[in-house]
């Protein structure tokens, strides 16, 4: 999760009233704006209306030349989240920032976030224990046809019947003595036909 830390100089027991919204903003631009936000939050002296302003991401693995990598992928592109107190300064001051479209809701009236979304899209889910599994990003879906470049069934091909994003497993249907086959295995091993 790519945060900046809470702007708040005191911690408070109780969030002092402050809520989470969504802002639209500039995409890739993200990180920028959460950083000008800040900045211009500390410069007006109201950071006791603001709390955490959040990038929500993902770990994703991606494999290039046959080496994994670990990446951040942005869950959604072109938003923040910001938990702040609204008033018409903080209103103010988050939309007259460079880059801020506006608040997410109706009729250019900000609605704030139920605490149950925001827990889920911040990964904070109640009797979350471990650490989110990371996800393999692959460019296959089922029904690809595929020719397999590597392994016992090398320039075997076949079609993709099931992808697991979480292991970066695959499952091939190959023709074996005239039969479909299922194979499994790992989604670099085949390649797009």
């Amino acid at each position: 999760m790519d945060q900046a830390p809470p702007v708040a100089v005191t911690e408070e027991p109780s969030n002092g009233g402050r809520q989470w919204y969504v802002l639209k903003v500039q995409s890739n631009r993200e990180r920028t704006i959460r950083d000008s936000l800040v900045r211009r939050i500390r410069q007006e002296g109201l950071e006791e209306f603001f709390g955490e302003i959040v990038i929500p991401t993902e770990k994703v693995v991606e494999t290039k030349s046959g080496k994994k990598r670990v990446t951040e992928q942005k869950l959604y592109p072109g938003y923040l989240m910001v938990q702040m107190e609204l008033n018409d300064d903080t209103w103010y001051l988050v939309r007259s920032t460079s880059g801020v479209g506006d608040f997410t809701g109706s009729a250019g009236k900000p609605i704030p976030m139920q605490e149950a979304e925001i827990q889920k899209m911040l990964g904070r889910e109640q009797g979350k224990k471990e650490e989110a599994p990371l996800k393999v990003k692959m460019e296959f879906q089922s029904g690809d046809h595929v020719k397999i470049k590597e392994g016992a069934f090398e320039s075997f091909e076949g079609t993709i019947e099931a992808i697991d994003d979480a292991s970066g497993k695959i499952t091939v249907l190959i023709q074996i003595f005239g039969r479909p086959t299922p194979v499994d295995l790992e989604y670099w091993q085949v390649e797009r036909m």
